[in-house]
């Protein structure tokens, strides 16, 4: 008897704590979940927030850039500039690696003067934010009256025919998280954006990619500068293992990177024009290093890391001007289509 009211009392104090974790995994769920919080209401609110806060010139910018990893500097060369940091921005949340200044650009570009808005450091998946959250300032674009968004970032190429330097010219991707079940469209569709079921069939547009090339001849960057790709969503914040670079590589992949294809995939559902600059910052290895064992055991390791983040920010700074050049290039370019 004394056994059995021993054992009650055990389990009854342990009741509170399980019923305090349903509750926490409920607040969990609805935080992710709540449909409210991405109404059209709140983008036509944060939109109406910046628009209020620009001279006229810049309230409705034809180009959009989102700047990666160590290519902040693009930034630099926008005149009449107007800044806002992301946290002073209703609906955005803040940027947490380093390379990504955290603030939302407006201002003229390029020789003819484009009006334009720059993101100066992006959102990622693997700093915890979910893929609304990412891509959030996409859909405030396309209030603001953006039709064409030039997304730049950091890579690791797959493919040896790619050197770092190379700027890839994406022409599609393949994501990864998509294959998980993670998509920024995933929940409610917001119809004022897009249609439920957006085709990502050509995503990166031929023209654009095509007035890339002739920016890069005109600015006569060297033979083999410029090379189209397919570039692989990897959600990190690790980087791949040697078997899954392998795998990568089967898929066609050439290079790999953690972010951009979720913007990509809402700037499509809104009907944004797309171009992707993917800058090789280092060359991925997929390859045993060094045997260490008998043959029969076939054992290897690496011997020092492959890759870093340092190192991306490095060649990102040393490739800034060239990216600079290329963006300015490519937005007078569309100006006079």
């Amino acid at each position: 008897m004394a056994s059995q009211i021993y054992e009650e009392k055990k389990y009854a104090n342990w009741r509170p704590f399980w019923k305090r974790i349903k509750r926490k995994k409920k607040q969990i769920h609805d935080q992710k979940y709540n449909t409210d919080d991405i109404s059209i209401e709140v983008f036509t609110a944060t939109k109406n927030y910046l628009r209020c806060r620009l001279p006229l010139e810049l309230t409705t910018p034809k180009v959009a850039i989102i700047c990666g990893s160590g290519l902040g500097q693009l930034a630099d060369v926008i005149e009449n500039k107007v800044e806002f940091a992301y946290e002073d921005i209703p609906g955005f949340v803040s940027s947490t690696v380093q390379g990504h200044a955290g603030k939302l650009i407006f201002g003229l570009l390029g020789d003819k003067k484009t009006p334009i808005v720059c993101m100066a450091g992006r959102f990622h998946f693997y700093e915890g934010y979910t893929l609304q959250q990412v891509t959030f300032p996409v859909r405030i674009f396309k209030l603001l009256g953006v039709e064409i968004l030039i997304v730049t970032n950091a890579n690791g190429a797959i493919n040896k025919d790619f050197k770092v330097g190379t700027i890839g010219i994406i022409n599609d991707h393949i994501s990864l998280p998509g294959f998980a079940g993670n998509n920024p469209l995933f929940g409610p569709n917001i119809t004022a954006f897009g249609t439920r079921f957006p085709p990502m069939f050509d995503a990166y547009d031929y023209n654009l990619r095509e007035i890339a090339f002739k920016a890069a001849d005109s600015l006569k960057l060297p033979k083999g500068t410029l090379k189209e790709a397919i570039y692989t969503f990897y959600p990190g914040p690790t980087f791949e293992t040697r078997a899954e670079v392998r795998f990568l590589k089967s898929l066609g992949g050439d290079l790999v990177g953690m972010s951009t294809v979720p913007e990509v995939i809402v700037a499509r559902h809104c009907g944004i024009r797309v171009l992707g600059l993917s800058l090789v910052t280092c060359i991925v290895s997929h390859e045993k290093v060094k045997c260490v064992a008998p043959a029969e055991q076939n054992l290897s390791y690496v011997e020092e890391p492959q890759v870093s983040h340092a190192d991306v920010l490095q060649v990102g700074e040393e490739r800034a001007l060239d990216m600079q050049k290329l963006v300015g290039t490519i937005v007078d370019l569309i100006a006079y289509t």
